[in-house]
């Protein structure tokens, strides 16, 4: 058995191939192994492959490359793209920024103009508020503060505008001096901050400008209110201000003024209330309304009364005031002395000429202290009280004429208390 399986095995065995070649009596003959054909069927298979693969790039070539290119192309577009909507946006930023500045140039110039003319208001209004002193006491008119020192470089942490960032120069901006991303068109800038402080700023120069033209039509509107209350008094006390003493006579319907009228007619308007004021003044510290003896009582009233030395009726052509013998007898008006002496049943005597026809006498008097010829003011002392003359006993005999005629005392001196205040 062991014997036949073996010769089974040696049958088995498989002979290597053989290839005969003959040529004419010239044969040939190759043994072919089995690797070797495995080897050569190797190197046929790669050179299948590789030739293949050399005629599919060599057909595909053209189409990687237009494909790659392509995509190159498209991606320097957008790059390009992008380039040119940072330089737009860049660009409207700074021009933004330009137009900020620009506006705020304007505005900045409009304050200090309207701050100088607030200024130069004041200066006109300097010379006719001094002489408002006794309507406004303490009261000034507003005037803005000495003007601060504004720049409108826009240089408030963000770009200058004077280093001027456009598209073709954006390569050189540093990184640091622009946002990234720019963001800011839609947000609140320093530009709009400042315009905000601007309106206030404008804001409180209409307010002074207001308060000034306010100021001025509630300084004309006394002015003229003051003038009145003096007219009215002198009037009471029988003085014309037409003689002399104030505005001639006027009229006309009442119209009430304009709501636009300009600032210069308001200060021409109060400078003539105050031109009318001072006159009114002048002529209220010419007329005599004061006392010429302060708190004196009165012992003879003007007009008829009875005689104190005959005991029948009789014209009083004055006032008699109690005063003891050497006190002080004042004048109640500036004027001149026209008479200085003894005058009969008067005494000795002093005339003061007040002008407009108005003349007071001071009679009874112990004593003369000024002499024809003499300027007096208002208060001085022209004499001290006495006996002299047809008189009972120590007083003041005063006596106020106007164009000779003796008028009631009583009545200056009554008008002199209701403008006491304002003289």
């Amino acid at each position: 058995m062991k014997r036949v399986q073996g010769a089974d095995i040696f049958r088995g065995r498989r002979k290597p191939t053989t290839i005969i070649v003959a040529r004419g009596d010239d044969i040939r003959y190759f043994t072919v192994r089995p690797w070797l054909a495995a080897i050569a069927g190797t190197a046929l298979t790669v050179a299948a492959v590789g030739y293949l693969s050399a005629t599919a790039y060599l057909v595909m070539r053209d189409d990687l490359i237009g494909s790659t290119m392509a995509r190159q192309a498209r991606l320097q577009q957008a790059y390009e793209d992008r380039i040119s909507a940072l330089r737009a946006q860049v660009d409207r930023v700074t021009s933004r920024q330009l137009l900020d500045q620009q506006l705020m140039q304007r505005k900045v110039g409009e304050l200090i103009e309207r701050q100088e003319r607030l200024s130069e208001r004041h200066g006109q209004l300097v010379p006719v508020l001094e002489r408002t002193g006794d309507i406004v006491g303490e009261k000034e008119i507003p005037v803005p503060s000495p003007r601060p020192d504004i720049r409108a470089d826009a240089d408030h942490g963000g770009f200058q505008l004077d280093e001027m960032v456009t598209g073709t120069a954006y390569a050189g901006v540093i990184s640091s001096r622009i946002p990234w991303p720019i963001r800011g068109i839609g947000q609140e800038t320093e530009v709009t901050r400042a315009d905000r402080t601007f309106v206030a700023i404008d804001r409180s120069l209409r307010d002074i400008e207001a308060e000034q033209i306010e100021r001025v039509e509630t300084l004309a509107e006394e002015a003229y209110q003051t003038a009145e209350t003096i007219a009215d008094a002198l009037g009471s006390a029988g003085i014309s201000i037409a003689d002399g003493y104030g505005e001639e006579d006027v009229g006309g319907p009442l119209i009430a003024p304009a709501a636009n009228i300009g600032f210069e007619e308001k200060v021409r308007e109060l400078d003539e209330a105050l031109q009318r004021l001072d006159e009114l003044k002048r002529t209220a510290r010419r007329v005599p309304i004061a006392n010429p003896l302060p708190g004196a009582a009165v012992t003879s009233q003007f007009g008829l009364r009875r005689d104190p030395i005959l005991r029948r009726p009789a014209h009083h052509s004055g006032v008699d005031f109690r005063a003891p013998r050497g006190a002080a007898i004042r004048a109640t008006g500036a004027g001149t002395v026209v008479s200085a002496g003894w005058n009969g049943g008067y005494g000795r005597m002093v005339e003061i000429d007040h002008g407009g026809g108005i003349t007071t006498r001071y009679a009874h008097l112990s004593k003369i202290l000024v002499e024809p010829g003499d300027k007096v003011d208002a208060g001085a002392a022209v004499g001290q009280a006495g006996s002299s003359g047809r008189s009972t006993g120590p007083h003041l005999h005063y006596e106020v004429r106007h164009n000779g005629t003796a008028v009631n005392p009583l009545k200056y001196i009554s008008a002199g208390r209701r403008i006491v205040e304002y003289l």
